[in-house]
């Protein structure tokens, strides 16, 4: 069992403390950036990694960051926080984190805790630039911690599918599917295209370098750390819009199910390949970056276990569950009350267990459609582009399948009871209070978010959205019923369809072939 020294308040821990941040400018990187300067207002500096880019400096990617909803409350309540962000140019794919020996020294000296969320977390990336920067970045930043004077806390962010060839993720290290420091090297010095070859072999079990790179990223962490630097581990699972804090609904990408949630309600995405009974685990980010700051908080308290890996799972289990059949009923109903704007077709989508069936729909649906789509914008002097957003959604559901038509049970025991180890002054601004959500309300503000900051539609625009809505509807029927009495036409009639489609085809040949 874990004791703690004397309990501090979580913000008067962070009163005063230099924090280096890698991945800032990603989805959770800005989310804990802003978390910390609006619920810890003492915390002294926020050190953040950032890649060089030709045409904009350091500072000027810093507020690229920061202008946007997500800091405007606290560009209300504290607005001189914001100063407090101080860029250091460096990059996790480069040996030393590509720092500057003048960086180097300053993050040493000054740095108390570190958040190592910097990753790549694309399944299809070869495997050499994932073992680069998931691996090898990760083995950079706890060399960094090595050498830092005073540091508190190191906390990485892994992902509960680092564990994937498992049913059951336990909040624990798991033995290693490869050595690490032998990956780092072959991806250093191996012919990237005979890697690309081996690369089904090499990852032992796993579905993609993705996982695979993040379960060897933990190995670094324990076994660098383990005796010399207290360490968290902290494994999200599919992280999407914020339940309330700082507003409620806030997402800057279209991962996961508010990703399906939009391209349903746009009419593009109608046939999903998985098992409609499995159990969605999807987390609030807020959540997951009030889980960090009480793990960052318990492990620079603990008494005993201080110099070895804690690790959490941040998933759902248990907690307010729903499953993919559930959440599909939950989207139809929330694209009917809150429609997004200029839906190409009513949201009318299924999901099926049945392949086959899942491909002749996508042909049905999506590319025949997307086809024709495509030609009128052509034809009116427009660019096409439903096809190539199709060719994307297609790409994305291939990548996702794995994880789509199976199903995890990730132990969420020890990173539950976090909240039960805080004071009770901690709990309005660090506790999870996820047990009372409704996941009809969360999803309903999860899509009126997806509708304000992903596809910046005005709220000013809903009532012609659901009119147009309701004329799509209409049209839908229509067309159903269109279908339905040509089905039992052809039935009634015999009517030769092959040989018609034959006949069709044969005329476009000739057509084309005089062009």
């Amino acid at each position: 069992m874990i004791t703690f020294e004397d309990k501090i308040p979580i913000p008067k821990y962070f009163s005063g403390k230099k924090l280096f941040i890698t991945g800032g400018s990603g989805f959770m990187g800005k989310v804990l950036i802003e978390k910390i300067l609006r619920s810890c207002p003492d915390v002294s500096t926020i050190y953040v990694l950032i890649r060089p880019k030709k045409g904009k400096s350091p500072e000027e990617r810093i507020k690229l960051i920061t202008d946007i909803p997500l800091f405007d409350t606290l560009k209300k309540q504290i607005p001189d926080n914001l100063k407090k962000i101080v860029p250091v140019l460096g990059d996790v794919m480069n040996i030393g984190l590509g720092l500057s020996a003048e960086s180097r020294k300053l993050l040493t000296n000054e740095v108390d805790i570190i958040y190592h969320a910097a990753a790549s977390v694309r399944f299809d990336d070869p495997l050499k630039d994932a073992i680069l920067l998931n691996t090898r970045g990760t083995r950079e930043v706890v060399h960094l911690a090595q050498e830092m004077n005073h540091l508190d806390v190191l906390v990485h962010v892994s992902t509960t599918y680092c564990q994937a060839d498992k049913k059951v993720i336990e909040e624990k290290i798991y033995p290693a599917h490869a050595d690490w420091r032998e990956s780092i090297y072959i991806a250093e010095n191996a012919d990237p295209h005979i890697l690309d070859i081996l690369t089904p072999h090499y990852l032992n079990g796993m579905p993609n370098t993705y996982t695979f790179t993040k379960s060897l990223a933990e190995h670094v962490v324990n076994d660098l750390c383990s005796g010399q630097i207290p360490c968290v581990i902290f494994r999200p699972s599919i992280v999407i819009s914020s339940l309330k804090d700082p507003v409620p609904g806030w997402i800057d990408n279209f991962n996961g199910p508010v990703g399906i949630l939009v391209a349903s309600g746009k009419g593009i995405l109608r046939s999903l390949y998985t098992e409609p009974s499995l159990t969605a685990d999807y987390i609030p980010v807020d959540i997951v970056i009030r889980a960090l700051l009480m793990a960052t908080w318990a492990k620079s308290l603990e008494k005993n276990n201080q110099l070895s890996a804690s690790v959490y799972n941040g998933s759902n289990n248990n907690i307010n569950n729903i499953t993919i059949n559930q959440l599909i009923e939950m989207g139809r109903k929330l694209c009917w009350e809150y429609p997004l704007n200029n839906v190409l077709w009513y949201p009318s989508g299924v999901v099926t267990r049945c392949y086959p069936n899942h491909i002749l729909r996508i042909v049905l649906s999506h590319i025949l459609p997307a086809l024709v789509v495509d030609g009128l914008l052509k034809l009116t002097g427009n660019r096409p582009i439903l096809l190539k957003i199709q060719r994307k959604i297609f790409i994305a559901n291939m990548a996702l399948q794995f994880f789509i038509t199976q199903e995890w049970k990730f132990e969420n025991e020890k990173s539950a009871a976090l909240e039960d180890v805080i004071l009770d002054e901690d709990r309005n601004d660090f506790a999870y209070g996820r047990r009372d959500v409704d996941p009809y309300e969360y999803f309903t503000k999860a899509l009126m978010g997806a509708r304000q900051y992903l596809l910046k539609e005005d709220n000013s625009t809903f009532e012609q959205a659901k009119i147009h809505s309701r004329r799509m509807y209409v049209l839908f029927v229509f067309c159903n019923i269109l279908w339905y009495i040509g089905l039992v036409y052809l039935v009634l009639f015999k009517i030769d369809v092959v040989g018609i489609l034959g006949r069709v085809l044969d005329r476009f040949y000739l057509y084309f072939n005089q062009l």
